[in-house]
């Protein structure tokens, strides 16, 4: 778009600045697609409003950055709405994934479907976050387990984020579960991912971020490690399921690598919190699965805080134990189960689940020179984003300073 200077007006500000206050009466200026300036409405210099050539009075809605879900499965075929009644009949999710169901349901429900009819399924789910007010989305492999599945995924992803006004970071996981061509042979399935998948996939450009699920159900810290060398070696970041069942030090290793994120962490100690810490990765917090399994050890977050972890939430977005696709869920479920406060809440749907993406520099805050991804909302004040449940008030969602969703006018 154009360098057009636009001002918007007649609303508060949520910065997701770390230590910033909200700004009850404030102003925003977009030059083209960035964040030219930002304050208090009584501040704002008069030549820059002079400058703009469209003012928007927003007449008393709130201005947040464009929320980031920074941990989704969305692409997937097929639900398992039949083991989630075996769960609440009392069956286990380890034991249904033991007995062959589980990843491995979506994986052959998955590999059976075309491209076309994977992404007619995933657009639904991506179309509700971004009428929440998402403008970033992280989507992982990760139910293929085999190469021209895994690769199928990822087109279709790519795919969503060319079709809708939304920026899409792709994770691999081929490193989910253990497809059955490889059955009590999980060091040749990680050789296999790291040697031949890895580099394939990369150089076919569909790659941001290499994830593993390294749990008692998934893989080891021996198979992380190697796994997590082959993606340096093609200088890719990497992230981590861990410590959602059991703690096998998977967080251990995933600061020694500087991941950019380790997410679920309900089994984390505070040594893998200072550990998390001092390598700036990021903890991801996934209260609809934790709710959805059942759950009651939550992740310790009094911890995480006092380590100075830097907190995300997501929704988690997957057939299996968070089939749903709402990131607003997602953060009344973290104040109300986790013990987060709205604003602790949002910011980690903001500025914190920017930084799990490596997007921090450009996203995640309002600021001079970020790129202007923000939500307009029907709200009387942030704390009521991480209250609401059930219930969207999102009114408009600007991307790169374009109107992508919504009217900026309350509707009546």
């Amino acid at each position: 778009m154009s360098d057009d200077c636009r001002l918007w007006h007649g609303a508060g500000l949520f910065t997701s600045i770390a230590g910033a206050a909200p700004i009850t009466d404030g102003a925003l200026v977009t030059r083209g697609e960035r964040i030219e300036w930002v304050g208090a409405a009584a501040a704002l210099p008069t030549s820059l409003r002079d400058a703009c050539v469209v003012a928007h009075d927003l007449g008393d809605a709130w201005i947040t950055p464009g929320l980031i879900d920074c941990h989704t499965h969305l692409v997937f075929a097929g639900t398992r709405a039949q083991e989630y009644s075996a769960r609440l009949r009392g069956a286990s999710y380890e034991g249904l994934a033991g007995a062959g169901g589980g990843i491995l349901e979506t994986m052959r429900a998955t590999r059976a479907a075309s491209e076309a009819a994977l992404l007619a399924a995933s657009r639904p789910r991506l179309a509700a976050l971004c009428a929440e007010g998402v403008t970033t989305v992280e989507i992982k492999s990760g139910y293929g387990l085999d190469f021209a599945s895994e690769a199928k995924m990822l087109r279709v992803a790519r795919a969503l984020g060319e079709e809708f006004p939304v920026t899409v970071r792709t994770s691999f996981l081929g490193a989910h579960a253990l497809p059955p061509e490889f059955t009590g042979r999980a060091d040749d399935y990680i050789d296999t991912l790291s040697g031949d998948w890895l580099p394939r996939l990369t150089q076919a450009g569909l790659v941001d971020a290499v994830d593993i699920y390294c749990d008692r159900i998934g893989f080891s810290p021996a198979q992380a490690r190697r796994l997590f060398t082959a993606a340096r070696a093609l200088g890719l970041p990497v992230k981590m399921h861990a410590e959602q069942l059991a703690n096998l030090g998977g967080s251990l290793l995933a600061a020694e690598f500087a991941a950019l994120s380790c997410d679920h962490l309900e089994h984390t100690t505070a040594a893998d919190a200072a550990a998390l810490a001092a390598a700036g990765t990021v903890a991801v917090l996934l209260p609809v699965a934790w709710y959805c399994l059942g759950e009651t050890r939550r992740p310790p977050v009094d911890a995480l805080r006092t380590a100075g972890v830097e907190l995300a939430v997501a929704s988690d977005c997957n057939p299996g134990s968070a089939p749903g696709a709402s990131l607003l869920l997602a953060l009344a479920m973290a104040t109300r189960s986790f013990g987060l406060d709205q604003a602790e809440a949002l910011c980690a749907a903001t500025r914190g689940a920017a930084q799990a993406l490596g997007l921090g520099a450009n996203r995640g805050t309002l600021e001079p020179g970020r790129i202007a991804d923000f939500a307009i909302w029907n709200i009387g004040g942030p704390e009521e984003l991480g209250y609401w449940t059930g219930f969207n008030p999102c009114r408009a969602v600007i991307r790169a300073g374009r109107i992508v969703h919504g009217e900026l006018q309350r509707g009546h």
